[in-house]
């Protein structure tokens, strides 16, 4: 490895394929011309894995230009380098290989053929619940409960790593996938047989797009396009519009990299970069860290954009050995990147390339921020907290209102916890929690929320007994660092202790709240707050009890805990009173970005990566201890209520089914805007009296043994029952919130899914009606497979999230479009109606069809089948049928 370049520059430099086909002489001195660097890495693995896509769309003469190249439809054939999954979308993924091992075997092909080409790790990271917290041993109870509750589904991956090749499982309590990621599995450059190429991977995670703040292509796909690509499959994509987020100037003094992403969150939003590339350049990126890099790309799917990417720099391969990469590697990353034209200089403004759109941000004019109460883009200031809430509990029900009567604004409950009297009131917070990779994963954060705790406590301020406080890390690394700067004893004091190493509040998996708790926000029908550290506050997402979630930094996630309500104002009023009588403000106790680098330059560095990640895999005792199965077929257990062979794939048949006209079909549901996968496939508590739970008791189980949907998506008959079942979906059929539909034919108010089976046992088609960003957030592919078992056979809506469409399209779901300018209510339509889609015989990307209505009325929509590669998917009932057929 001397001299890598001998062996690198032949097969690996794009020179090379582009001249061989096209003989363009000007490339040896341009390379790539002006493209954003996120296409070139996207064009390596493209041309890598299949050199004549390019040759096929007859754009020879446009390879360098990139504007000519956006406006001509180029098809993508991307093969990433890396799949990584977490296990609440890893099991069903390792389900529907057992189960298509199965069908390949029952077809007379080879079962064994069914295994991951490319390398996949899967990080167990969902399962873990804050079910005690404020002891010193949480964290040791809290997963002694995770394998207590999760032992069959861990056995069932345990399985999967031995049956599969090339399928390493990283096993509980060693970090959040994104930030393992980001901190050990992420290569930057990969290194096959002396052979280099950029590193590309895409996870069955929506915020996979954190790795992207390395310089590392990737983001977030259903774990049925994530199967198929484990499988050989290429993802095929349209080349994707690239915006240009230039960013400018440096932050003040207190403002956080949380701050910073907040609002470009709103900002890009606004702009509407749903399906496309943001690319980000300028001088202001070399004043980020890669962590603070990471961060901003971490919530890409919550601005909708498909990768948000910083291109790899000296910071980048700084990174690398600071986080304990070895150095030699990480020098010959250096010299590929130089090599083929792919290090940033972000000062180097000769370097930026052509842009579909630029947008400019000057980092000097962020301020200290949160975002709530409902949605990531929804960014408040810290300075315009206190007001902005005291408006939202009067306005109207939606994104910014509770809907509360004017004259119980200022209601107030009494309630006893531990032997001592207190007060809940609108705006109070009930969960204050530093959780997920998000932030996590950030040192700068860490160590100031550590810092600001220091100062708290030895300022003599508490946080309230009842606030249901948690420090959940993305790596063992942060608990580390946080140790020895000398921070850790002071977040322990505030009630910050550690609670376990996964996701868990940011998925709601924040375990109950104290009875007394929730029976006073019960009683006062009280608009309780959460404010955690996370990416999400969707309604219902967080837990039942917290109308109101706002995402906040982890030092303001401690200043809102210590002062106990979000109806503060910091600048004019005090975090709390001391002992002796001595008012404390936020500006006394906040550190200055000054005492954070000192301690972050002391203390983290790159031996504590080393020693945690060099015994990731074996340090769960737990887990080694774990027997599971050596047969390469599973051997399914029909008591199971976790592990359940789906029914994808019951009576398929080599032979391809015409897809045919949906006659008569009924409409399940009708929504409005930003519907999330969180209301469509809810990932928290199964509630007592839902179908899911009404299954679960008749086999056996008590209440205390459902755990989340999120853990039972090995088992379609929990997940079936659950789709729709978010006890905050807003169904316009219905006039309060709560998962239940009309039956028409019937005309009673039924459990979405009891109305469902309904309408199949009389054998009535389904679609779903929805408003713009339907399916907004997660990439779990239950929000496709739920609908898709419930005999949904189309969805009609405004517009996608990218994800979800990929995922309707991959369970042979039809995703239709309302033609622009169109909508519900412009078309007059009540959902009331019955509808006929006319499937023509001869389909072709983005065609219209035209919808009939029993009224006699007839529009048009768009199919939203944007590639030849998804319309063969569709021929064959979905991805995994095609795979098993191309496999049998």
């Amino acid at each position: 490895m001397s001299n890598p370049f001998v062996r690198i520059v032949e097969p690996l430099d794009l020179k090379q394929p582009l001249k061989k086909f096209f003989n363009l002489s000007k490339l040896e001195d341009v390379r790539y011309g002006r493209l954003p660097f996120s296409i070139r890495v996207l064009l390596e693995a493209a041309i890598r894995n299949c050199d004549e896509f390019l040759v096929k769309k007859g754009d020879v003469e446009n390879i360098l230009n990139w504007k000519v190249m956006q406006h001509k439809n180029v098809e993508v054939p991307f093969k990433p380098a890396r799949v990584i999954l977490q296990d609440f979308t890893g099991v069903p993924a390792v389900v529907d290989f057992a189960a298509m091992r199965d069908a390949v075997k029952k077809l007379g092909g080879d079962p064994e053929k069914i295994n991951p080409i490319c390398p996949a790790d899967l990080v167990i990271d969902h399962s873990i619940q804050v079910d005690f917290n404020r002891q010193s041993d949480s964290l040791q109870k809290n997963q002694d409960l995770e394998f207590e509750r999760n032992k069959e589904r861990f056995e069932f991956l345990k399985w999967g790593s031995q049956a599969f090749k090339n399928l390493r499982i990283i096993p509980p309590g060693s970090g959040i996938i994104h930030q393992v990621n980001l901190e050990y599995l992420a290569r930057v450059v990969m290194d096959q047989n002396g052979y280099y190429y950029p590193d590309s991977v895409v996870g069955t995670d929506s915020h996979t797009t954190m790795i992207d703040g390395l310089g590392v292509l990737g983001w977030g796909v259903g774990g049925i396009e994530a199967e198929a690509v484990m499988l050989g499959q290429p993802i095929s994509m349209v080349l994707p519009e690239v915006v240009g987020y230039k960013l400018v100037g440096s932050p003040q003094p207190l403002v956080t990299s949380t701050d910073i992403v907040l609002t470009i969150t709103k900002h890009l939003r606004q702009v509407g970069v749903v399906g496309k590339f943001v690319e980000f350049f300028g001088p202001g990126v070399a004043q980020l860290s890669i962590a603070d890099r990471a961060t901003i790309a971490n919530m890409c799917p919550e601005y909708g954009a498909t990768a948000a990417y910083f291109p790899v720099d000296d910071i980048s391969i700084g990174y690398l050995i600071q986080t304990g990469r070895d150095k030699e590697k990480v020098m010959c990353t250096k010299r590929y990147l130089e090599a083929v034209g792919m290090l940033r200089d972000f000062k180097n403004s000769s370097q930026d390339p052509d842009f579909t759109q630029v947008v400019e941000l000057d980092l000097h004019t962020v301020v200290p921020c949160c975002s709530g109460p409902k949605r990531p883009q929804d960014k408040v200031a810290v300075s315009d907290m206190k007001k902005d809430f005291e408006t939202c509990l009067g306005a109207k029900q939606g994104f910014k209102g509770f809907q509360i009567a004017p004259d119980r604004h200022n209601s107030t409950v009494k309630f006893n916890f531990e032997g001592c009297d207190f007060e809940l009131a609108h705006g109070s917070v009930v969960i204050a929690a530093i959780t997920s990779c998000t932030n996590t994963s950030n040192p700068s954060v860490m160590l100031g929320a550590g810092l600001l705790a220091k100062k708290a406590v030895e300022a003599g301020l508490t946080v309230k007994p009842y606030i249901k406080t948690s420090l959940s890390p993305g790596s063992g690394v942060v608990t580390y660092y946080l140790r020895e700067s000398g921070v850790m004893r002071y977040l322990s004091q505030l009630g910050f202790d550690v609670v376990g190493y996964g996701c868990m509040t940011c998925i709601g998996n924040s375990g109950p709240l104290p009875e007394s708790v929730v029976e006073a926000i019960t009683q006062g029908d009280l608009v309780a707050v959460g404010v955690l550290s996370g990416n999400r506050n969707f309604e219902g997402r967080v837990h039942p009890n917290t109308r109101a979630n706002y995402l906040a930094s982890p030092p303001l996630v401690i200043a809102y805990a210590i002062a106990g309500t979000v109806r503060i104002d910091f600048e004019k009023e005090p975090l709390g009173i001391n002992a002796s009588g001595k008012k404390i403000f936020l500006k006394d106790i906040w550190p200055t970005r000054n005492e954070i680098q000192a301690v972050e330059r002391q203390f983290v560095i790159p031996g504590m990566f080393k020693e945690v990640y060099q015994k990731i895999e074996t340090v769960n005792k737990s887990w080694n201890a774990l027997d599971a199965p050596s047969d390469k077929l599973y051997t399914w257990n029909p008591k199971s209520t976790y592990i359940k062979s789906p029914p994808f794939f019951d009576g398929l048949t080599l032979a391809l089914q015409t897809p045919k006209t949906i006659e008569d079909a009924y409409v399940l549901l009708s929504f409005g805007d930003s519907v999330t996968t969180d209301h469509i496939s809810p990932a928290g508590n199964i509630a007592r009296n839902s179908p899911a739970a009404r299954y679960l008791t008749s086999r056996g189980l008590t209440p205390r043994e459902f755990n989340s949907y999120g853990s039972r998506r090995g088992n379609d008959a929990v997940m079936a029952r659950g789709t729709f079942a978010n006890i905050r979906l807003v169904n316009k059929f219905i006039d309060k919130q709560g998962p239940q539909t009309i039956h028409f034919p019937s005309g009673e108010v039924l459990d979405v899914f009891d109305a469902a089976e309904r309408y199949k046992q009389a054998g009535h088609p389904l679609i779903v009606l929805a408003g713009k960003e339907y399916g907004a957030g997660s990439s779990r592919d239950w929000a496709a497979k739920g609908p898709f078992l419930l005999g949904v056979k189309a969805v009609l809506a405004e517009s996608y999230e990218r994800i979800h469409r990929s995922n309707l399209v991959g369970m042979g779901v039809i995703p239709l479009q309302y033609l622009p300018g169109e909508d519900a209510g412009t078309l007059g339509l009540s959902g009331r109606e019955r509808y006929t889609i006319i499937i023509p015989e001869k389909l072709k990307p983005q065609m219209n069809v035209q919808i009939k209505l029993d009224t006699g009325k007839t529009f048009q929509a768009i199919m939203r089948f944007d590639t030849d590669v998804e319309l063969t998917y569709f021929h064959n009932g979905g991805i995994l049928n095609y795979m098993i057929r191309k496999m049998a």
